[in-house]
């Protein structure tokens, strides 16, 4: 029984114990919440501002970076529409450029094509011309050979100075 009786009182507090306990609790509540409870709670607010000024910073630096976003894809967009543009100036001005060089060479050709023909007319002229004076030349030529072998004798002279007077008077 001796050790059950030790069993037991160890089981059971006894009631100084309690008591000193009770106070030493309180009077650790006491100290702490003058000294510990104020500094504690004072970080512990300090934190909760610094958490939530943080996220205020956090969400107003999503805000930014959505507007940049927005003003990115903006600027993008008129980027783009500026390329547009450019090009399609580009593509005008290469147009009238090739357009005005065919209009040139066309102009060109036909200008020379018309000086060749004038050319070709003036030398066409020209070799009528020599042909001309050359046929009229060789027929002098004939005419004068005929005439001196028909007219090498005296009586053929006078026979055809009657012919020529008969013409005429004829006519």
């Amino acid at each position: 029984m001796n050790s059950l009786f030790i069993a037991a009182s160890l089981i059971e507090p006894a009631v100084g114990l309690i008591f000193w306990t009770t106070i030493t609790f309180i009077l650790l509540l006491v100290i702490l919440g003058k000294f510990a409870w104020k500094p504690i709670l004072t970080a512990i607010k300090t934190r909760e501002k610094s958490i939530e000024t943080a996220l205020k910073s956090a969400e107003s630096a999503l805000n930014d970076m959505r507007e940049l976003r927005a003003n990115n894809e903006k600027i993008m967009a008129e980027a783009r529409n500026e390329r547009d543009i450019l090009i399609k100036e580009a593509r005008e001005t290469k147009d009238a450029i090739i357009n005005e060089a065919k209009s040139k060479a066309q102009k060109d050709a036909d200008r020379i094509l018309a000086s060749a023909r004038e050319q070709i007319i003036n030398e066409k002229n020209a070799a009528v011309t020599e042909l001309k004076n050359q046929v009229a030349t060789l027929s002098i030529e004939i005419a004068e050979k005929i005439l001196r072998s028909e007219l090498s004798s005296d009586e053929k002279q006078k026979a055809l100075v009657n012919n020529l007077m008969k013409d005429v008077n004829l006519n």
